[in-house]
């Protein structure tokens, strides 16, 4: 069996607990996303106030590890997003107890189109995927200096990758392009602004190793 030190056991549950962390977020995001709502005249779907956290929380994973299980946490994510609107599917196609009712509404709210659902996960996928590889090269430049850099830089690259990937896929051709592109320009600005909110997190753990 392989025994733990009690700095070992720290480490290893700092790991699970930022991992469970982004994934969690990432499917209450892309369940947020199937809200579309209004702030400061902005529309945007709800999932815009969560998802941004992924990325920062993504790059603490990074730093606490390394880049191969971050990006072993970005394909787990997607396992599980995928999982998740499986299960919501055959939940909403299996026959309703009558006696209770119809209940409509799990699949009306639960099941989106099959785009919304592809431009959650392409999106997410690819955006993370380019937010590592940036974060890495941001890091491996300035060391353990300005680690916040590494935050912003990487999160100012893949956050408009992720939007404009995510909106293009799961609404082009639905409604007026000034429209979408109003949508994704909203997006991206409140996405950006959680993720200066966010910044410092980076310091929230140590470098791997440390």
């Amino acid at each position: 069996m392989t025994s733990f030190t009690s700095a070992n056991f720290k480490e290893l549950k700092i790991i699970i607990f930022l991992t469970t962390l982004y994934i969690t977020l990432t499917l209450f995001s892309n369940i947020s996303s199937l809200r579309i709502i209004s702030i400061l005249a902005l529309s945007l779907d709800a999932g815009t106030l969560l998802y941004p956290a992924t990325f920062t929380v993504r790059d603490l994973i990074h730093k606490k590890t390394n880049s191969k299980i971050a990006y072993y946490a970005i394909w787990l994510a997607a396992i599980f997003n995928i999982m998740m609107f499986i299960v919501f599917y055959i939940v909403s196609i299996l026959p309703p107890d009558l006696s209770v009712g119809l209940q409509k509404e799990f699949g009306l709210v639960l099941i989106p189109t099959w785009r919304i659902i592809a431009g959650s996960l392409i999106a997410m996928v690819i955006a993370e995927l380019v937010d590592t590889k940036i974060y890495e090269k941001v890091a491996n430049k300035f060391k353990n200096k300005h680690q916040w850099l590494r935050v912003l830089i990487s999160n100012s690259v893949s956050i408009p990758i992720d939007t404009f990937l995510m909106c293009t896929i799961a609404f082009y051709g639905t409604m007026d392009n000034k429209v979408l592109i109003a949508i994704i320009i909203s997006n991206i600005v409140i996405k950006l602004l959680i993720t200066l909110v966010s910044l410092n997190w980076i310091y929230f753990v140590k470098d791997k190793g440390m």
